[in-house]
């Protein structure tokens, strides 16, 4: 049986008419008579949760082959191997003057683009500077934004402005570099304003990226002087290439780390509200 619009298919060979697809299907659009039966008018999410529960890999779904995705069972990472991972990631704000790889960011990138969004609107852009140069020019670039504001008084008072004055004074007198630490990229996640949780779905995507990151070694930073400097600096979206009518969720920056840590902090007990 197969679909048009989705181009939903079932290999009838494979089907065991377990109706998992069915059961799993969030938009309901999946019914069993006896086998898969696919409703072209009922709103797909195209979530393809009927592809990844099928047992036998009978379904298909917007072109997919399920023989091409990996299987999932024994190779999850194991509970104490996450729990080691998320305890042990630090921010990093040494690094080494060495690019990473564009093959292994593109591969961090498109496994990152799995994290889950609102509705599935799967809008999140990656926005990213994979070149040590173009690091160089624009962290210049947003120094010289900020010596300006701060030579004409622009720089707000408060929190902000404090920060980001002593930032260019270090910059100005030491060549200290605050704001970006001398990383060699910097990532930055945006989504649709009209999406329906396009902030939350800007932080999910970069606390994925994130973890793959250090999974693989890599060191990250999230880069809230640099939001402090977008939002001083408003032309810098355009400058980045991020369209009109993105929100600029968070910015991170990331690479092989200059520094080693050896074993995890001891924080906790987690602040926790058990509803009764």
């Amino acid at each position: 049986m197969e679909s048009v619009i989705c181009n939903f298919w079932v290999d009838e060979e494979r089907c065991i008419q377990c109706g998992e697809c069915a059961a799993e299907c969030p938009a309901g659009v999946i019914t069993m008579d006896p086998t898969p039966q696919f409703d072209e008018e009922g709103g797909c999410f195209r979530c393809q949760h009927c592809l990844a529960v099928c047992p036998t890999g009978a379904v298909s779904i917007l072109g997919k082959n399920p023989d091409d995705s990996q299987l999932l069972a024994g190779a999850f990472p194991t509970p104490d191997q996450m729990t080691v991972l998320i305890k042990g990631r630090r921010s990093v704000r040494r690094y080494r003057d060495e690019e990473v790889a564009a093959s292994l960011i593109d591969e961090l990138l498109d496994t990152a683009g799995h994290a889950p969004t609102g509705v599935n609107a799967q809008g999140v852009l990656f926005t990213v500077v994979k070149e040590r140069a173009v690091m160089k020019t624009l962290r210049q670039e947003v120094m010289a934004r900020l010596s300006r504001l701060k030579a004409k008084d622009g720089l707000p008072e408060g929190f902000i402005g404090d920060y980001m004055g002593r930032a260019v004074k270090g910059w100005e007198e030491e060549g200290r570099d605050i704001i970006f630490r001398g990383a060699p990229h910097l990532l930055l996640t945006s989504a649709p304003q009209a999406s329906p949780c396009p902030a939350q779905d800007t932080l999910i995507a970069l606390t994925t990226f994130q973890l793959l990151a250090h999974a693989h070694g890599l060191g990250t930073v999230w880069d809230g002087m640099f939001m402090m400097a977008l939002a001083l600096c408003p032309d810098l979206s355009a400058r980045l290439g991020i369209p009109d009518g993105h929100l600029p969720g968070y910015a991170m920056a990331f690479g092989w780390p200059a520094v080693e840590y050896h074993r995890t902090v001891q924080r906790g007990p987690a602040q926790v509200n058990v509803v009764r």
